[in-house]
């Protein structure tokens, strides 16, 4: 659906309703095309969003049984 300004300012709950149920919804300023309002959803399918860097971070290789246990023998010296 095409929203004029005007009607989208005053019925923005309709028109994010309409962006979840219906899909893309065009909003005009002046007759000319200015934005459309798209569901998060749509959004990530049509950007090809990647995962969070956190995310990314989880499908890295595992960790566990890796020895992180630091050098504890004296420092060692060194001339300069």
């Amino acid at each position: 659906m095409q929203w004029q300004l005007a009607d989208a300012k005053n019925r923005f709950s309709d028109l994010v309703e309409r962006a979840l149920r219906e899909g893309p919804q065009t909003v005009t300023k002046r007759g000319i095309e200015a934005v459309v309002v798209l569901s998060a959803e749509e959004y990530r399918r049509l950007s090809g969003a990647k995962p969070s860097f956190k995310a990314y971070l989880m499908q890295g290789p595992s960790f566990e049984g890796l020895d992180l246990e630091r050098d504890q023998s004296a420092e060692r010296s060194v001339e300069l």
